[in-house]
């Protein structure tokens, strides 16, 4: 895998990935474009597990019909400001979606398939919680 960052000004700079892919970071605080380079971490590690979830719950014919992760990393105060912690909560919206289900994938990402979360839990405390929520019908708008 590769990719390379491109200084474009200031605290910008871009992202782009062998695949083709830009994104922007912005390390600048007061001022920001985009999301620093350890929110982008942070959402990384979110994605890679929501990826998971979704697809983990898929196969189990569960009928989901949206997935949210809630992220919050603590970093130390002292520089490097790594993060200490990280913590992952799923709130999993569906149909009749089984509480058993929805722990079995949110573990096995985390302990078996999210690279991102797993490779960041060899130097970060790295926690999940989730939740389930009936989904609603919404009436036809006539």
């Amino acid at each position: 895998m590769q990719a390379k960052v491109k200084w474009v000004g200031d605290e910008t700079f871009v992202g782009r990935s062998a695949s083709g892919h830009n994104v922007v970071f912005d390390a600048n605080k007061d001022d920001s474009a985009a999301p620093s380079p350890m929110e982008m971490v942070l959402m990384a590690a979110g994605t890679c597990s929501s990826v998971d979830v979704v697809s983990i719950l898929k196969k189990a014919r569960q009928q989901v019909t949206g997935c949210e992760v809630i992220l919050t990393g603590e970093r130390v105060d002292t520089v490097p400001r790594v993060f200490s912690k990280i913590h992952l909560h799923f709130e999993v919206t569906g149909f009749d979606v089984s509480e058993k289900h929805v722990e079995r994938a949110v573990n096995l990402s985390a302990e078996k398939y999210c690279s991102v979360s797993i490779m960041l839990s060899k130097a970060v405390e790295v926690t999940h919680s989730f939740s389930v929520k009936q989904a609603s019908f919404q009436p036809d708008a006539d």
